[in-house]
């Protein structure tokens, strides 16, 4: 067969002792170590993943890179260290870093650059070395001694956010900052205060940094000088916490005083830090508007809530709990959450949008990640076969029981003292604990452990029920003691061990134990008979673990000799043995099909062993925990691997072939859903069901009762808004008749004004064109002239200057050689003075650069001893000063020399100006002659000026029709909100209308049908009366009859007279009877049918009102449709209304101002109307046709006077009478006018 794969599915667990232990990968999943791996767990989907550090003992550091691709570990491997980097995206090891000579076995502290390029990694005891890498090449830049000559221990080391080249080290007494230059790490910025034992540190900026102190102090440095220190203060309360929201009780689950308690980390985000502040405990900081303080806003607690205790700490046996300092904090890419590790190897997170600053931040608490972890070595671990449960025991005093299909924590319970071993029953229903003082049988409960039975066996290490649950063995030192589960009997014991035994076995069918112990012995026990059948003994080695074969034929052990043997207990012979090599087997099991067989190591790895073994014995070895493993459990089914270590982690393997599937179930297993319930805890669950059904009915009839008052009250408003829009809409469609006629009226009147103002603007515009015409003509001429002459003159003063510009280069020519060759001169002589200046100045530098480094290392390192030598030193340095001073004047005096320089230079150009002036002054002799040009051109301007002028005016009167416009603008926003609620109401009318005319139809359909019920009720009530008065005339009748026959009687011996008498009595009574009979039936008939006549026009009249009410309401709604339309069509004339009057408000202007500016030149208004016009060709101002602006003025005179009357009826306090509010015209129609 081949060797079995074994493929983690879920850790339970943390490794608490490694440095920065968390961190974000993206919003949801992080990242932390578990055992020997690295664990990628998604917060959402609760998912993990594995990444092995396969090779290595243990991880000491971690960190991640700043761009989440990247992730680094330290590992120890013996006495060696290094470093590996895994890639994210592929999630495999991308490089591993070897230091050089370094004597650490460890690292403790590692990060990324920036850029995450380089890595700088801080090195254990003794050599304490920092080393910075290019990781990407396995190459180490540069490193050197942290601590320097002293041996104080280093906690962190991390990269400036904003710089590659600097890092900070903090730690015992020690805070240093380090540049990266030409291969070498340089100290810079030496911290000038006493140092404190600093336990982390993180960059607030490129600059500042805040440093956490083991004082519960937080002191903030820029550049190296202390700028301010804070104390991280914390509560004192220990009692209960209240809440607003409700009234339980949560209790802190660590307690919290005033001592100083150290600040172990730091965490930067976007409105400040945040720090852990004590047990538990983590303390938010705000900035405030001076970047040297910051503003302490929350302390967030570690809380349990006591009303819910299972899982969590259930019980009345519980201890207080130890400290549960924080290690590590981080926070998500979105700062929306935090999550924090504890010393207690515990996973915790934080909502920060519960932790608003005076906002019920007080409620906010810290909780559980997943679940709670085992903080010790787990000494115990079992599988229950009818449920996915596994059960363990640890040093922390816990019990836990964990399911391994939904991967969580069922049970947790924390007792007195601590539990050596433990075993679950096959059902899933007992658990049974050996404690130091006796061994516990206790109840698994739905949500609690209680013991039930005890028994007096201290310290059993080693206890086990049977395949069938109804034994049990416990190991009692050298003793084994088996028991009935059920009637707690001691069935038997079995003795013959001489050390202690370390494990105990079951066959399947219950029938043999076999056991082994310290003392190298395998026995092999008669259940039945309490006797030993078979055993082999082997005194050099103490056994820790044994698995069996189904038929007892083979027994494989591993112990204290690192070999796996495999043993035949029938011969008491060891078959095979195969060699560990440098490690010690600790545990072995073998599957219950018996196909395959797994051990783990001192070392924390599981090795799957190829079966049957073979000589060489080969396996594949799978990384999991960093310390020994103690215990190791297959699941019933064989599908599921268990194991835990004295790590405190519980890792579940999934078993599969080499082709990666599943293995063949050969036993179905149906795992049982029954759970064990007190009877007074399923009365108590009863009692508050019912309490809390009685309660939903309560809150149902209270809900409909205020659910009837208020359809009430909403049909009484309903009825009232009814109402009163009935009024309004009738009132608007009075108004809108009016406005209608209004507008009708100024239409007529503008249209007329506007005729007029279009001949008068014709006339103008004729006038004007004629003039201009000539005027442009004798302008042209003269113009004509005048080039001529210029054109003249500009020749003959061009020949001119060409003959001076000769005479003047050849001047300048003769100068500029002259000059040159005196500036070379200078110049040699001005760069000897420069590089004469340039060596004093670079000695200068090289001496100064030597005293200040001599200075400042002699202040670090002798700062009391040698006091008086600093001040000697000090005095030299101030002597030198005086020397650089004496070098600077001399500096000075050849500056001085060449600003001589430079005056004789600019003395020279003073000359060459002279020359440029006289070049001027002829060049004034032709200004002068184009002066007379410019005269002219003046001419011109003053035409054109005189045309700016108007267009100036014109600019003038486009202000005041943008005020206007702006006017009316904000007489429009004030409208619109009140046409958005017209609106608004107006459909809420439309839907109450609709609404109302089926509630109308509905009441008039059932108040039909109630009067039809009501009148068949008054029919049926009448017949009821006659047939009772009837009944009671016959009653009367039959009454007189029974009289007259008892007279009959007394002739009962006489028969003729009886016979008369009974004639009489006939005569009497029966002709009566059938006469009044039948005009009693007559009479009845008439009734009945007179009844269905009146019914039947009654129903025909009804029918016919029906038809003429549904008539008339379409009617009402034509008519009511047509009202809005026209109202539609009114509004969109009004709107186009006001474009013709925007339009011709622009006219009038035009015309206006022309008239104006025509008056003042002394023109008529005709011919300034005539300007005015567009601009048009002389030839075709005929053929234009001027468009009707009489029609205008009157639409507009209209719609003014129109406007004015909503104006009065509003100031009235009148409702508007359209949708919008128009603006009003008073200053447009003062400007028509």
């Amino acid at each position: 067969m081949s060797i079995p794969t074994v493929i983690p599915k879920y850790s339970f667990g943390l490794k608490g002792d490694v440095s920065n232990n968390i961190s974000y990968l993206d919003e949801q999943t992080i990242i932390y170590p578990a055992g020997s791996n690295l664990i990628i767990y998604n917060v959402d989907q609760k998912t993990q993943k594995f990444i092995s550090s396969s090779g290595a003992d243990c991880i000491t550091a971690m960190a991640v890179s700043p761009n989440k691709r990247y992730v680094a570990t330290a590992e120890k491997n013996g006495e060696k260290a290094s470093i590996a980097i895994f890639d994210m995206t592929t999630q495999r090891k991308r490089k591993t870093l070897t230091p050089g000579e370094e004597n650490s076995q460890s690292y403790v502290s590692l990060a990324f650059s920036p850029d995450s390029k380089y890595l700088v990694s801080q090195a254990g005891a003794p050599d304490w070395m920092v080393t910075y890498w290019q990781w990407e090449k396995a190459k180490s830049m540069a490193s050197m001694k942290g601590n320097g000559h002293t041996a104080n221990p280093i906690y962190q080391v991390s990269f400036n956010p904003e710089d590659n080249t600097q890092i900070c080290l903090s730690g015992e007494k020690l805070f240093k900052l380090f540049r990266y230059n030409e291969g070498n790490l340089k100290q810079f910025a030496f911290v000038k205060v006493e140092a404190q034992n600093y336990l982390c540190h993180a960059w607030l900026s490129e600059d500042r940094l805040a440093l956490g102190t083991d004082s519960g102090k937080i002191q903030l440095f820029e550049g190296g000088e202390l700028k301010n220190e804070f104390t991280v203060h914390t509560a004192t309360t220990t009692g209960d916490k209240d809440s607003a929201e409700n009234s339980r009780k949560t209790t802190p689950l660590h307690p919290v005083t005033k001592e100083t308690v150290p600040v172990r980390c730091i965490a930067v985000y976007s409105k400040g830090f945040i720090c852990s502040g004590g047990s538990g405990t983590v303390c938010l900081f705000e900035k405030t508007d001076n970047k040297n303080v910051f503003r302490k806003t929350q302390t967030v607690g570690i809380w349990v809530d006591t009303s819910t205790q299972p899982p969590q700490l259930a019980g009345s046996e519980a201890q207080p709990p130890t400290s549960n300092e924080i290690r590590s904090l981080t926070l998500s890419p979105s700062e929306e959450s935090v999550i924090c590790t504890t010393i207690t190897q515990q996973i915790y997170s934080l909502s920060l949008s519960n932790t608003g600053s005076g906002k019920g931040g007080s409620s906010a608490s810290f909780d559980y990640l997943t679940h709670s972890f085992h903080q010790g070595e787990i000494t115990g671990m079992d599988v229950c076969i009818r449920k996915p449960l596994i059960a363990t025991c640890s040093t922390d005093k816990t019990i836990r029981v964990w399911n391994y299909e939904t991967n969580a924590l069922d049970l947790c319970k924390e007792f007195q003292e601590e539990a050596y071993s433990i075993a679950l029953h096959p059902s899933g229903l007992f658990l049974l604990v050996g404690f130091s003082e006796k061994l516990r049988l206790m109840n698994v409960l739905l949500d609690d452990i209680r013991s039930f039975k005890e028994f007096t066996i201290r310290g059993c290490r080693e206890c086990s029920f049977s395949n069938g649950g109804h034994m049990f063995a416990a190991a009692n030192t050298t003793l084994i003691q088996l028991f009935a589960t059920y009637t707690f009997e001691n069935i038997g014991n079995l003795k013959g061990h001489n050390g202690k035994i370390r494990c105990l076995l079951w066959n399947p069918d219950d029938s043999h134990l076999v056991s082994c112990g310290m003392d190298g012995a395998i026995y092999d026990w008669n259940v039945q008979n309490v006797k030993r059948e078979r055993e082999c003994v082997l005194k050099s080695c103490s056994y820790t673990s044994i698995a069996i074969m189904p038929d007892l034929r083979t027994t494989f052990a591993v112990g204290s000799d690192r070999t796996l043997k495999e043993v035949i207990l029938a011969d008491s012979t060891v078959l095979r043995q195969v060699s560990a090599g440098d490690v010690v087997l600790t545990q072995v099991v073998l599957s219950h099909t018996g196909k395959m067989l797994f051990v783990g190591s001192s070392s924390g790895t599981v090795r799957a062993m190829k079966f049957p073994l073979t000589d060489g014995g080969e396996y594949q070895e799978h990384t999991a925990h960093s310390l020994a493993v103690t215990r190791m459990k297959v699941s019933y089914d064989d599908q599921y691997l268990f194991s835990v270590g004295q790590d405190g982690v519980l890792f579940c393997f999934k078993v599969t072939d080499k082709d990666g599937r599943g293995l063949k179930k050969e036993k179905d297993v149906n795992f049982s859903e029954e759970v064990l319930v007190t009877k007074s805890d399923l009365e108590e669950k009863n009692t508050q069901m019912s309490e809390l059904k009685t309660r939903v009915d309560e809150l149902k009839m209270e809900n409909e009762y205020q659910l009837r008052l208020k359809d009430m009250n909403y049909n009484e408003k309903t009825k009232e808004l009814r109402d009163k829009f009935v009024q309004e809409i009738e009132s608007l469609q009075a108004i809108n008749e009016a406005v209608r006629n209004d507008r009708e009226k100024e239409n007529t009147k503008h249209a007329e004004e506007i005729q007029e103002l279009v001949e008068r603007q014709n006339r103008t515009l004729e006038e004007l064109d004629n003039a201009n015409s000539q005027k442009l003509l004798t302008e042209y001429e003269k113009y004509q002239e005048l080039q001529a002459r210029s054109q003249r003159l500009q020749e003959d003063y061009e020949h001119r200057i060409t003959e001076a510009e000769d005479a003047h280069q050849k001047a300048l020519q003769e100068l500029t050689e002259h000059y040159e060759s005196r500036l070379q001169e200078k110049g040699l002589q001005l760069d000897q003075t420069n590089d004469e200046h340039r060596q004093k100045v670079m000695e200068y530098d090289e001496l100064q650069k030597q005293m200040e480094e001599d200075g400042d290392q002699e202040v670090l390192d002798l700062k009391n001893k040698y006091e008086r030598q600093l001040r000697q030193k000090w005095e030299e340095n101030t002597k030198l000063r005086g020397e650089a001073g004496i070098l600077n004047k001399k500096v000075s005096s050849l500056n001085e020399e060449i600003k001589k320089l430079n005056a004789e230079i600019q003395r020279l150009m003073q000359e060459v100006k002279k020359r440029d002036n006289i070049i001027s002054s002829l060049k004034n002799d032709i200004d002068g002659l184009k002066k007379e040009i410019q005269e002219r051109d003046d001419t011109i301007q003053d035409k054109e000026k005189r045309i700016y002028d108007l267009k100036k005016k014109n600019q003038e009167l486009e202000k005041f029709k943008f005020v206007l416009d702006y006017k009316i603008k904000e007489q429009q926003r004030q409208i619109e909100p009140m046409d958005t609620k017209i609106k608004r109401m107006k459909a809420q009318i439309k839907n109450m209308e609709t609404e109302l005319g089926t509630y109308s139809q509905d009441n008039k359909a059932l108040q039909f049908e109630m009067e039809q019920k009501e009148l068949r009720l008054a029919a049926a009530d009448k017949e009821l009366h006659q047939e009772r008065q009837r009944n009671q005339d016959l009653r009367v009748e039959v009454k007189n009859i029974k009289c007259g026959l008892h007279g009959a009687l007394a002739y009962i011996q006489e028969p003729d007279l009886l016979k008369k008498a009974v004639d009489d009595l006939r005569k009497k009574y029966l002709q009566d009877h059938d006469g009044g009979t039948t005009g009693e039936q007559e009479r009845e008939t008439d009734i009945h049918s007179e009844y269905a006549r009146q019914r039947e026009h009654l129903e025909r009249s009804v029918a016919s009102l029906r038809k003429k009410l549904a008539k008339d309401t379409e009617i009402h709604r034509a008519d009511y449709i047509r009202v809005m339309q026209d109202n539609v069509a009114l509004l969109k004339e009004i709107n186009d209304l006001r474009v013709e009057l925007k339009k011709s408000r622009t006219q009038a202007h035009d015309l206006e101002a022309a008239i104006k500016i025509a008056r003042k030149q002394g023109f008529d208004d005709q011919a300034a109307i005539a300007s005015a016009k567009p601009t048009v060709p002389s030839s075709n101002l005929a053929k234009v046709e001027p468009p009707d602006y009489s029609r205008l003025i009157e639409m507009q005179k209209t719609e003014i006077s129109k406007l004015r009357a909503m104006i009065r009826d509003l100031e009235g306090g009148k409702r508007p009478l359209s949708r919008t509010k128009l603006p009003p015209m008073q200053d447009s129609l003062v400007t028509v006018q």
